[in-house]
């Protein structure tokens, strides 16, 4: 019986996981004037989880976007992703999908968290949590979900691609280094190749040619089959760099790649009327 059956976060981390210490100098830091911004209480299959929202402060309604985070949950980073689509104009918002299973926060070992937590985290919960986020936001009268996007870096990005093949409503999608093909469990029994005829939105993969986890090869295999299923999405891969380019606050950052697909991901959006 799994002793972690009966967890449930209550409330999101401070600052970072323990497993990326210490904190590159160069990490953003983005603020929140002009924001709405802060931790709510989700609603999602019978409990509460908690997540991070962010929308410009004034008037309207604005185009959703949900937010997957990477293996450590929603600590700072997230966060401040949260912000920067905010300040775009975006209502984001970010679920807490690890919520039920353990706290990634608070475990520095990434083995034990992928073990203890990641593989224990059920892709259905995962959808569901991330439906439940939708309609708490467009509740909240200030998101837009004929405006839906959803993007996501890492375990996020794999999400990403699998929450544009779940949700019709989705506009466009933003998977950044998500694994395409991995080893299938009864809790996680697809990968992105697997859907590739099943998307439901265009999703843009920005991915890093020296990312060791995800070979280049097996990026092309899932350009060949979005090909073959006649699917209008596309894949960047950055030749200079690596798992994790988006990271400002890991030695992984490379600025120059983060900052072209930042532009070309809000492009991206625009042009398929996820903003």
């Amino acid at each position: 019986m799994d002793s972690r059956r009966d967890f449930l976060m209550s409330s999101l981390p401070v600052g970072y996981a323990l497993a990326v210490q210490p904190i590159s100098a160069q990490a953003i830091s983005t603020d929140s004037s002009g924001l709405v911004a802060g931790e709510v209480k989700l609603p999602s299959g019978g409990v509460e989880i908690p997540a991070y929202r962010a929308h410009p402060d004034k008037p309207g309604k604005f185009p959703l976007i949900l937010v997957v985070e990477e293996i450590f949950g929603i600590h700072e980073h997230i966060k401040d992703m949260c912000r920067r689509f905010a300040k775009m104009g975006h209502y984001a918002i970010a679920p807490e999908c690890f919520a039920r299973y353990g706290d990634p926060s608070k475990i520095s070992d990434i083995q034990a968290l992928l073990r203890d937590v990641v593989s224990k985290t059920p892709d259905a919960t995962v959808l569901a949590d991330l439906d439940a986020a939708a309609a708490y936001a467009v509740k909240s009268g200030r998101a837009d979900d004929a405006k839906l996007a959803v993007t996501g870096w890492c375990w996020g990005g794999r999400i990403t691609w699998l929450y544009a093949a779940h949700n019709p409503k989705v506009k466009a999608g933003g998977a950044w280094y998500g694994r395409i093909v991995g080893n299938k469990t009864d809790l996680q029994p697809k990968y992105p190749i697997d859907i590739a005829g099943e998307l439901k939105a265009p999703v843009l993969g920005l991915y890093g040619a020296k990312d060791r986890g995800i070979p280049v090869e097996t990026v092309d295999q899932m350009r060949a089959a979005l090909k073959t299923a006649g699917k209008p999405s596309e894949i960047i891969v950055y030749p200079e760099a690596d798992h994790g380019f988006n990271a400002d606050y890991r030695p992984t950052y490379n600025k120059a790649a983060a900052e072209d697909a930042m532009a070309k991901l809000g492009a991206w959006f625009k042009k398929h009327g996820a903003a």
